[in-house]
């Protein structure tokens, strides 16, 4: 099944990252660490294989893919050999990556995006194409009217208007195009009712929001803890410091709200109620592509002992969140073929925010994930 996998974001460090891992599969020069799909229990003939995943993707910036990978190898971010090795296939998959267009109404650049994804698969002759945004967090949107309605925000993208933030008009031209969509950011993307009518009208499957790599990973291995022994969780507070292009946009204030909202609600919607703290975002310059968290959680047991609880994360962002955008393409995909339409639940285990998502333990958001590949596999997920 030749699937291709376009990236919103493609020259940014975590899309470059996948496009790198994605190739050093197909070309055998590294392992699957990582990747989900690649475990026993998922694994199966319902995946379309790494060999026949095909790269392209919109971005703003202009700097080579070659160039961006030997960057992110100088980092620590990725093996400077596989930069070096890939350096052919990278600037072959460079051939496919768009600018994000600009100018006119929202109308005209949906239509020059759907115009993409579909010279994309007819050029390669694609069985499908998935879309996955991975661009930088966007603040959220003001509500429109055409929000609600699938005619209404038609004629309001004509307009002059800029109704739907960036990657909500990805995810309307990529339904336009009949490409299943993928968020992997906290941005709106395709969670607003006209672009979900417009989905389930196109028979078409998406998943979101905010992937799940690091510190909120964490959370939702701790926090059913607590609740499954009915300890009383007094406070959870986080602090996190990251840098890159991801740290200096969430520098940005409505940025920065987005992603604290996400985070912070698998310990509300796990525990049954908010235990006192937050979460805070720090960029931190120096730290580059690397990301530190660390959480201090107090709780009470039998009689209200006091007790705290103290850990901390320092994980490289890219190289996490990466393997899973592979995973989210190719299982979405495999969704799209065998007939899944609408939001993709059982994919909650990969995301902070998921959509209609019943649970926010990752044990048994897993066993969700299970279940359900094994469906596609034996071909009854449809």
């Amino acid at each position: 099944m030749r699937t291709g996998v376009w990236l919103v974001g493609a020259r940014g460090s975590v899309a470059t990252t996948g496009i790198v891992g994605g190739l050093a599969l197909r070309a055998g020069l590294t392992a699957p660490t990582g990747c989900v799909t690649e475990l026993p229990d998922l694994r199966g003939p319902a995946l379309p294989p790494f060999a026949d995943l095909v790269f392209g993707g919109h971005d703003v910036a202009t700097t080579p893919l070659t160039k961006r990978a030997e960057a992110l190898a100088a980092a620590g971010v990725l093996p400077g050999r596989l930069a070096a090795a890939l350096a052919a296939d990278l600037a072959a998959v460079e051939e496919d990556l768009r600018p994000a267009p600009t100018g006119g109404s929202q109308a005209d650049r949906a239509a020059a995006v759907t115009a993409d994804l579909t010279a994309f698969r007819d050029r390669h002759r694609l069985d499908r194409v998935v879309v996955v945004n991975v661009s930088a967090t966007e603040p959220a949107p003001s509500p429109h009217p055409g929000h609600a309605d699938p005619d209404a925000l038609r004629a309001a993208l004509a307009g002059g208007d800029e109704v739907l933030p960036p990657s909500s008009l990805y995810a309307y031209a990529a339904v336009e195009a009949g490409c299943p969509y993928v968020d992997f950011t906290p941005s709106t993307g395709l969670r607003l009712p006209a672009l979900a009518a417009l989905a389930a009208q196109r028979g078409l499957p998406y998943a979101g929001h905010d992937g799940k790599t690091g510190e909120t990973l964490v959370k939702s291995v701790l926090a059913p803890m607590f609740a499954m022994r009915h300890l009383a969780v007094r406070s959870w507070s986080g602090v996190n410091l990251l840098g890159g292009g991801d740290g200096a946009t969430l520098a940005e204030p409505g940025a920065n709200a987005a992603k604290v909202d996400s985070k912070q609600r698998v310990l509300g919607e796990t525990l049954g109620y908010v235990p006192q703290g937050g979460t805070r975002i720090d960029y931190v310059e120096d730290l580059g592509d690397f990301k530190t968290a660390w959480d201090l959680i107090t709780f009470a047991g039998f009689l209200g002992t006091g007790m705290r609880m103290e850990f901390t994360w320092h994980g490289c962002d890219s190289a996490l969140a990466a393997p899973l955008v592979l995973d989210l393409a190719r299982l979405t995909a495999a969704a799209h073929a065998a007939g899944r339409v609408g939001p993709l639940p059982e994919l909650a285990f990969f995301f902070k925010d998921p959509i209609d998502a019943p649970t926010h333990s990752l044990s048994e958001q897993w066993q969700r994930l299970v279940d359900f590949t094994r469906e596609l596999h034996a071909g009854g997920a449809g």
